[in-house]
């Protein structure tokens, strides 16, 4: 059904009004309309899907049938022990079971009633060292074509370039893998992908764009396309503004739309999916207690915590203010957002130093670790903010770093200008110290140290290579670990990396159903909040692959069902 509009043009009326359109909102909004509730999408700009539509897509999602039919069954027991373990008591246990116990509904629901497709991947948990780690827990959704969105493709938030082979090829977590890390049948994989790609011949005529969806292209596809079926209206362009309480209730939200301001009834309550503030300079410098930058961010450019914001206004609890999806990240001037670095620092043949030419971390931890000690350990000893990431020529003719395809030296005159810009090359260790402004006696010893530990395999310093996350994106040719080898062959490569993220941790503190709680420990009637815009149910921790998504949508059913029953 569609939103009606009172007599009063200015007021639309709803049940349940959606701020946002990323995964967790249009899950929210197809699981109202499944349960029979009037629904309303609002996004403030003019694409819909979020960052969400520009991620991998990928959901971290445990106890579900597809793990069992991969021959890997999970438990609660287990994924609690997991969790619980690494996220403490900074999150009630009564929130953890909630997503625990519904998570793999959430997941089946879209299977059986919206047409949605997973599958789940062998990717590790993050912290396999944990009880109650394992693979498989990680889901991404299956392709898709674009001709089922029709004329919604044009509006759909675009994959960064950066989540693209050659920054413009959609691919899947299983093609992009064997890719990147030379695993056997890559060389084939790459065929297909490409062919695939060139061969879509009416649209090469048109456009570079793919309409092969993968990733999160794909699972706001899947998502919008149950949303379109089920005559829920997504409306582009609405800016919210304040939330609208009465007595003791949030029944609605005043929003601005073409720079008009409107009125929203919302009879069953609001929910807040809005993302985080990562784009808020003056956020970022309340909350962060290191320098930070939107700059360094991998998320799209909408997410300034107007949501959290008004949700504060109204009394609204926020928690995790201090945190975020941390990740190392290199920015180009041409592009509107960083490039998070979530391959390239677990192949062998490269490391990261910080201004005194020192390793300081483990590079091929997940980026949210190493995001995170990039933040941690800056100080005036320890410069880390920004670092260098360095490889060797044998690194650059095989692996590629960002836009920097594989190649020999010869060809870096024809690196695109502003990859040229941020890296820098030397033809000694020496030489590249200079260009970077570290001291050169201490970079050589850094080198000769950590080369003499890669031609072993080992890592006594920092244990590079001993977590099965940490091989997942290793060179399996690189013996006896695939996530060190030695930097030996001229000329040596340096690039300015800084600690972004791919979206912010802190934001309004819910319950197990998504619902907004007050700085006395009230519910605030008729609110909730999910996604990014809600206080992260993973505390400050990351468990594993789609820790963000699968918690949104997650609680966008469960806050629609919520919600439904009040």
């Amino acid at each position: 059904m569609s939103a009606q509009t009172d007599h009063n043009d200015s007021t639309w009326t709803t049940d349940l009004l959606i701020v946002g359109s990323g995964a967790g909102a249009l899950t929210a909004a197809v699981t109202a309309a499944e349960l029979g509730l009037q629904a309303m999408v609002i996004e403030k700009g003019h694409l819909w899907g979020g960052t969400s539509a520009t991620s991998g897509g990928t959901l971290w999602i445990p106890c579900t049938r597809h793990m069992a039919e991969a021959g890997v069954p999970d438990s609660p027991e287990d994924a609690f022990a997991y969790l619980n373990d690494l996220i403490g008591d900074e999150v009630p246990e009564t929130k953890l079971r909630a997503y625990i116990e519904n998570a793999s509904k959430m997941l089946h629901f879209l299977e059986d009633k919206c047409d949605a497709s997973f599958r789940c991947v062998q990717y590790a948990d993050y912290h396999m060292d944990l009880p109650g780690a394992k693979e498989n827990r990680s889901h991404e959704p299956l392709p898709i074509t674009a001709r089922k969105l029709g004329r919604l493709y044009s509006t759909l938030q675009p994959m960064h370039q950066a989540a693209q082979a050659f920054g413009r090829v959609n691919w899947t977590i299983g093609e992009a893998r064997p890719m990147i890390t030379k695993r056997p049948g890559w060389m084939w994989n790459t065929f297909k992908v490409m062919a695939r790609y060139y061969l879509d011949l009416p649209q090469r005529y048109r456009t570079i764009k793919d309409r092969r969806l993968t990733a999160g292209n794909s699972l706001l596809g899947q998502l919008r396309v149950a949303l379109k079926k089920r005559d829920v209206p997504l409306r582009l362009g609405v800016s919210l503004k304040e939330l609208i309480r009465e007595d003791d209730r949030i029944t609605g939200a005043v929003v601005d739309y073409s720079g008009q301001e409107f009125t929203i009834k919302a009879n069953r309550g609001v929910i807040l999916a809005a993302g985080g503030f990562e784009r808020n300079q003056e956020m970022r410098n309340s909350n962060f207690v290191t320098e930070s930058s939107p700059q360094w961010s991998g998320s799209q450019v909408n997410n300034t915590g107007d949501a959290i914001q008004s949700a504060q206004r109204i009394g609204a609890e926020l928690e995790f203010m201090d945190s975020a999806w941390w990740a190392p990240s290199m920015k180009l001037g041409d592009e509107d957002r960083a490039r998070p670095m979530f391959v390239e620092r677990a192949l062998p043949g490269c490391l990261i130093v910080n201004q005194q030419g020192e390793r300081y971390m483990n590079e091929s931890a997940s980026y949210h670790v190493a995001g995170g000690e990039m933040m941690r350990l800056h100080s005036d000893t320890c410069s880390t903010i920004p670092s260098w990431f360095i490889f060797d020529a044998r690194y650059r003719g095989e692996y590629p770093v960002g836009p920097l395809l594989p190649g020999p030296p010869e060809t870096d005159g024809l690196v695109k200008a502003s990859m040229k810009d941020i890296m820098h090359r030397g033809q000694s260790i020496s030489k590249l110290a200079d260009k970077i402004g570290v001291d050169a006696a201490v970079l050589e010893q850094t080198f000769s140290r950590f080369n003499e530990y890669a031609e072993k395999g080992e890592d006594p310093d920092f244990n590079r290579g001993v977590n099965g996350y940490d091989r997942y994106y290793g060179d399996p040719r690189s013996e006896p670990n695939p996530c060190l080898a030695p930097l030996v062959k001229a000329p040596f490569y340096a690039i300015k990396i800084f600690p972004g993220d791919i979206g912010t941790k802190g934001g309004v503190l819910t319950n197990e159903n998504g619902q907004a709680i007050d700085t006395n420990g009230n519910l605030i009637k008729g609110l909730y909040a999910i996604g990014n815009t809600s206080a992260s149910v993973m505390g400050r921790s990351y468990p594993g692959a789609g820790s963000t998504l699968g918690p949104a949508m997650t609680f966008g059913y469960l806050a629609a069902h919520h919600a439904a029953q009040s």
